[in-house]
């Protein structure tokens, strides 16, 4: 089955739910390597393009779907971002 098969009306919003919790991982784990950065500890730097790997993975995937599920995909790493920050402000 190929991702042409699956209805578009189907892959937007999982491809929004998608970018929500990749996006909220992404972010999430932005504090602990900035602390280990500041530590230090080099493995930091591993973590750091592991992270980005797997963002920039993910968004490739989506745009591999379409230019649908890439907007739906980005639009939900923006929306984690959003709430991440103002989690972390409070």
């Amino acid at each position: 089955m190929s991702l042409a098969a699956i209805p578009l009306v189907i892959q937007v919003p999982v491809a929004a739910l998608a970018g929500y919790g990749v996006g909220t991982l992404h972010f999430r784990s932005l504090a602990r390597v900035a602390d280990m950065m500041l530590a230090g500890r080099m493995i930091a730097v591993v973590l750091q393009l592991a992270r980005l790997a797997v963002l920039a993975g993910f968004l490739i995937l989506a745009a591999l779907a379409g230019p649908g599920p890439l907007i739906a995909a980005a639009i939900g790493v923006l929306v984690a971002r959003a709430r991440v920050l103002k989690g972390a402000r409070s």
